[in-house]
């Protein structure tokens, strides 16, 4: 079933034609206390992706959303899933799970357990995070009590299912959220291995911004007959984003980044890096204009980046630095301002870029840099977003006005390379096996994330 973001809900879930529109939490089924704890947190009023996402789930379907980040995603699967667990009135036996998230980066699987934690608030479920950066034995420790939900990335989570700190045996509901974003950083064997040790009686949720061909073969084996929820088309930006980019050599960008900057020296800006060498060299830069910048890549462990990460939102730190770790997930209501210093080598990583601003109903801006390499880069954005971003200063380059006839082509980052600096979690993606374009996107794909990580 395919729901339009623009849809009622008895469009949307009209399963017996009987259901009257879904406007209000507590009309949804979910339990008076928990919908008195999320209105205490100040949420009263559902999101679209909620809305059409709560009901099937609490009628036991399987979902499989299409949605961007900064929706709702986490309370669309979150509250659902504290509700079925609290109704059942159960404790989770030595080294179980009763409920899995899995997450592709730290930081988000950070904040869907901090959310969690907001909405379980004097009840007796019990929250676990398991990510990457950090000391495994306190997390061996803790699993070895039991746990009620457990947020985790797929890699930590393989290492401690070898170590046999925890069984799968007793998990009956599984959320993937970002799942496009775990494929495109070669988690794609690692759900496979973790699908093997789910039992097959399950609910499963699976949400992603986008909808890639290998996605069919990961909901083939997650999910059984799904509920499709589809809120808001891949590629579009949220409406109150206000666009812009600069043609400028590479050279000069520093300087352009510094004037735009100290235009709004007391409002919180992002700015994004391709890779963790240049997000820090940058943070440098930054911090030698006199700006209170910081940055958060793959070279800083994770104490380093959650405390890069509370600086930014308690305001104390003005600029954060990233790479696409942070593209996604990441709820800072007060960003306004998101810089793409360097322009993505994957086009929809652009959407979830700027998507860090204009949360919560707020307004932001967007501002991008193209040097006369990075044409390619942009070619593809505007096709993956069906737009032109509006420019506010230079002239496009040559090669951008004549097809490619006044300069060289750029040849797209990793087509062609094979060898060593493959990525393993690539090869081989089952059926009829992955054509030579989709193999070099893989690759291209595989390796940005590698250098944002």
């Amino acid at each position: 079933m395919l729901v339009g973001g623009q849809m009622n809900v008895r469009q949307a879930y009209g399963i017996d034609g009987e259901r009257t529109t879904l406007n209000l939490f507590q009309e949804m089924g979910l339990p008076e206390k928990l919908v008195a704890r999320v209105a205490a947190l100040g949420i009263t009023e559902p999101t679209p992706i909620q809305t059409h996402a709560i009901p099937p789930v609490l009628d036991g379907k399987d979902v499989m959303g299409l949605a961007q980040t900064g929706t709702g995603k986490t309370a669309a699967f979150g509250l659902p899933l504290v509700s079925k667990l609290l109704a059942t009135g159960k404790k989770p036996a030595p080294k179980t799970v009763r409920g899995l998230i899995l997450a592709p980066t730290r930081e988000l699987a950070k904040q869907i357990s901090d959310n969690l934690s907001n909405f379980v608030e004097n009840t007796p479920l019990k929250i676990g995070l398991v990510v990457g950066g950090a000391s495994i034995n306190p997390q061996i420790k803790r699993l070895a009590r039991g746990t009620d939900i457990l947020v985790a990335t797929p890699g930590r989570l393989i290492d401690l299912l070898d170590r046999r700190a925890l069984t799968l045996d007793a998990t009956t509901f599984l959320v993937l959220d970002e799942a496009d974003q775990m494929l495109d950083l070669g988690f794609i064997h690692s759900l496979r291995k973790i699908a093997s040790l789910l039992p097959p009686e399950r609910q499963t949720m699976l949400f992603s911004a986008t909808m890639p061909k290998q996605m069919s073969e990961l909901s083939a084996s997650y999910l059984q007959n799904p509920v499709r929820v589809e809120v808001s088309p891949p590629g579009k930006a949220a409406d109150k984003i206000t666009q812009s980019i600069h043609f400028i050599a590479k050279s000069e960008k520093p300087a352009l980044l510094i004037e735009l900057i100290d235009k709004h020296r007391d409002q919180l800006a992002l700015v994004f890096s391709r890779t963790k060498h240049g997000a820090e060299k940058l943070k440098k830069t930054l911090e030698k204009a006199g700006f209170a910048a910081d940055s958060v890549h793959g070279n800083k462990s994770q104490g380093q980046r959650d405390r890069a990460l509370r600086s930014f939102k308690s305001g104390q730190t003005k600029i954060l630095v990233a790479t696409d770790v942070a593209a996604r997930g990441l709820d800072i209501p007060d960003v306004r301002f998101v810089y793409n210093f360097d322009l993505p080598n994957v086009p929809e990583n652009y959407v979830h870029r700027i998507g860090r601003t204009a949360r919560a109903g707020a307004s932001g801006a967007a501002v991008a840099f193209c040097a006369p390499e990075e044409i390619g880069e942009l070619k593809a954005i505007h096709k993956t977003m069906g737009i032109s971003i509006p420019v506010a200063s230079g002239r496009p380059w040559e090669d951008m006005d004549s097809g490619g006839q006044g300069k060289p082509k750029r040849k797209s980052r990793g087509a062609g390379r094979r060898g060593p600096n493959r990525s393993k979690e690539h090869a081989g993606s089952g059926g009829q096996g992955p054509t030579g374009a989709q193999k070099a996107r893989h690759r291209r794909k595989a390796k940005a994330a590698r250098s944002a990580a």
